[in-house]
């Protein structure tokens, strides 16, 4: 199950059910299921805040996942920085929608386990993105 919640911002996210379901079948993709997900949008200050108290780090981000699985169950916190994701779109020529989904599968990812610390891990955790993406855009025709 896929919960949706807001932090410290004023925004509205619709396509639930269908981003439901393109998660669920990412997830089976990679031989996983489901488990409770929290994707929680907050704003830049609210981001930093749980980087500095939980990770000990002092900057900005998009995306922080807590990650709760037990494969092949995937469960965790997603917490998204709309302000973020909002000058990341700009920076990269993308749709804020574009770039929302893709930071959004990319926690689901790390979940599912995939990682990016090294160069191989994020050429392949942005090969995965892209193919979620394309994914997601067949499902929608």
């Amino acid at each position: 199950m896929v919960r949706y919640f807001f932090e410290d911002i004023e925004y509205k996210y619709t396509g639930r059910r269908f981003n439901n379901a393109w998660l669920r079948r990412v997830a089976q993709q990679e031989q996983c299921r489901l488990g409770e997900v929290n994707i929680i949008f907050c704003s830049d200050t609210y981001l930093l805040n749980i980087n500095l108290q939980y990770l000990g780090h002092d900057y900005y981000t998009d995306i922080i996942t807590f990650d709760y699985s037990e494969k092949p169950v995937v469960s965790g916190d997603l917490f998204i920085s709309i302000d973020s994701v909002r000058e990341n779109a700009a920076f990269y020529g993308a749709s804020f929608d574009e770039e929302l989904h893709r930071v959004i599968v990319h926690g689901l990812l790390h979940l599912i386990g995939y990682d990016d610390h090294t160069e191989a891990d994020q050429a392949e955790m942005r090969s995965m993105e892209n193919k979620s993406l394309e994914l997601r855009r067949r499902m929608s025709e």
